[in-house]
């Protein structure tokens, strides 16, 4: 199974990258743990800033653009990560996206995560991601992880589950949806199948 992972995270290091790793390393060993195996492909948007500004210009891609949009086209889940700006996701992260056919993710398992400062953009994950990826048709995964910068190292408190446990928590979720798809010998294109055969599953 091909897990691609999109990182919008601008500096280095990265909080987004990290995240992005956890997430991607968290679903590795979820799919291990069901006797399947994973090969994952990181995409780091940052490296291609220009190639994706160029390409909403001329509208052509050069390789290395092809080549991650082909990456994502092709995938069989997604794990999608961006840092916070203005209380959404970055212009870099929407523009790639912009990029992508329509059509190309519907179906598609998708978990979406984000990073930022404070707890009080969280709610980025269902006002901005989950609507996007919605519209494409894709199926999000019911988990999405943000991370604050307080989150990195907390193990949560009494009435709050920590990163590590929605990271986790998210990994068995893809893990399970994609071992799911891999072992049903049906062809599963369409979206609306793909959102019931999520809601079948049990995420204890």
């Amino acid at each position: 199974m091909k897990l691609v992972a999109v990182s919008a995270g601008l500096s280095t290091p990265s909080s987004t990258r990290l995240l992005a790793d956890r997430l991607t390393e968290a679903v590795r060993d979820e799919v291990a743990a069901q006797g399947h195996k994973t090969e994952v492909e990181v995409i780091e948007l940052r490296s291609l800033s220009g190639a994706i500004a160029n390409n909403l210009v001329t509208g052509f891609p050069p390789p290395p653009l092809a080549d991650a949009i082909g990456a994502v086209t092709n995938a069989h889940g997604l794990v999608t990560v961006t840092p916070v700006f203005s209380a959404s996701y970055s212009g870099l992260f929407k523009s790639f996206f912009d990029l992508i056919d329509p059509a190309a993710l519907a179906g598609k398992p998708v978990l979406i995560g984000a990073t930022g400062g404070t707890p009080r953009h969280s709610l980025v994950l269902d006002h901005a991601l989950r609507p996007l990826f919605s519209y494409l048709k894709a199926v999000v995964l019911p988990t999405g992880v943000y991370a604050a910068s307080e989150d990195w190292g907390s193990g949560g408190g009494a009435h709050t589950e920590g990163l590590s446990g929605r990271v986790h928590r998210a990994g068995r979720e893809m893990a399970s949806l994609l071992v799911a798809r891999a072992t049903d010998p049906r062809p599963d294109d369409d979206a609306t199948e793909a959102g019931k055969q999520l809601a079948d599953l049990r995420f204890d």
